[in-house]
């Protein structure tokens, strides 16, 4: 890709992804990994990474959100076992099949529905059972109504067309170190434990039991079981501040960078940016930044964000706009249009973790917002081998 055609773009550093998977295969201790990769791999790009994980052996299954995030990974020729994690039409059991997925089961009323509409197209869907043991977002309610959850696990065992080779649960507040929250996670393992049971005796074969998440995996609160299911942690992130000495091995592979448009003077007592939010106290040098929250640039940095130029901070100012941000260079003198920015995750500015900080966000929230209109370039070894633009495809 011609970089001098780029005005914003991420670069995402996969030795940084292998060093990430280096460390979770240790912390699985043998199970195997199921690397999530919903929302477009958090934002780093999901094709690229899925075959990168592939190629490497990193990644024994994949995780998405939903059925056009399954069939996009299957069309670019991944092949491991991918779970659906979210709600898929049941009519879409035949493309299931076909696509060789396995649909994520959160209640009854689905499951009905699911193998009514395999039924009609006379296959057999391969499913996990989602557990509810105190998250309370999806699942059966194996913790509130654990007779009613037990009865209705027994009846979706007997359901002809639906092939139930797994079982899973998802742990709220394991990246937590409040006592009472450790005590919640152990409470939720308990419950998912009396769950797998009557399963069996419901003589379900399960295959596959997972509850890792990436908080999970860094704590060491709760058993392995078949796989674990990296979803932050994969990017070099911590699943929340409390954690983060625990993930010190860890490396963050995405930053993001955009070019200067244009320097000038602002003159003391003149505003700059919508809002006139900054009046500037002195005569001052200003870049003019070719990205804005449409990039992925917080609007909430507006005022708060430390960017790079040449190695150096260079502070924010202003409010950020749609398309453009503006940089107090001042302290920068070598400062010309062209040069290149660095925004968040480099040398000298902000990392993900305090642009999370500074919005009241969280970093997830900070990477998944990344735009479409936003190229990702690739490096191995400081060398760019793959790039996706989105605005191309």
């Amino acid at each position: 890709m011609d970089h001098t055609q780029l005005r914003c773009w991420a670069e995402i550093d996969l030795d940084a992804l292998a060093n990430n998977h280096a460390v979770i295969r240790r912390k699985a201790a043998g199970a195997a990994v199921m690397a999530v990769v919903k929302a477009d791999a958090y934002g780093h790009g999901d094709i690229i990474i899925a075959h990168y994980l592939s190629d490497i052996g990193a990644a024994d299954w994949f995780a998405v959100s939903c059925l056009p995030e399954a069939e996009r990974l299957r069309r670019a020729g991944i092949r491991q076992p991918i779970l659906i994690l979210g709600y898929t039409p049941p009519h879409a059991a035949a493309r299931l099949v076909e696509m060789d997925l396995v649909q994520t089961v959160p209640d009854m009323d689905f499951a009905y529905q699911l193998n009514a509409a395999a039924a009609a197209a006379g296959v057999r869907v391969q499913v996990h059972l989602a557990l509810d043991t105190g998250m309370g977002r999806i699942g059966f309610a194996v913790l509130s109504d654990a007779d009613t959850a037990n009865e209705q696990l027994r009846e979706c065992c007997g359901l002809s067309w639906l092939n139930i080779t797994g079982a899973f649960t998802h742990f709220c507040v394991a990246d937590s170190d409040a006592d009472e929250d450790i005590a919640y996670t152990d409470a939720q393992h308990a419950v998912f434990l009396d769950a797998l049971r009557q399963l069996r005796d419901c003589g379900a074969k399960l295959q596959t039991v997972h509850c890792c998440n990436s908080a999970a995996l860094f704590s060491d609160a709760v058993p392995r079981y078949d796989l674990v299911r990296p979803g932050i942690v994969q990017y070099g992130l911590a699943p929340s501040p409390e954690q983060a000495p625990f993930c010190h091995e860890l490396r963050p592979a995405l930053c993001l960078k955009a070019r200067v448009a244009m320097v000038k003077t602002l003159k003391k007592g003149e505003y700059v940016s919508y809002g006139r939010t900054f009046c500037a106290p002195q005569d001052m040098r200003i870049a003019t930044v070719t990205a804005g929250y449409a990039d992925g640039y917080p609007r909430g940095l507006s005022n708060k964000g430390v960017c790079s130029i040449h190695g150096r901070p260079a502070p924010q100012i202003g409010n950020v706009c749609m398309d453009q941000l503006m940089l107090d260079v001042s302290d920068i003198p070598e400062t010309r249009a062209g040069d290149i920015v660095t925004l968040f995750g480099g040398e000298a500015a902000d990392t993900i973790d305090t642009v999370a900080q500074k919005t009241g966000t969280i970093n997830y929230t900070v990477i998944c917002g990344l735009s479409r209109r936003v190229p990702r370039l690739y490096r191995r070894n400081g060398a760019e081998v793959a790039h996706t633009d989105y605005l191309e495809d």
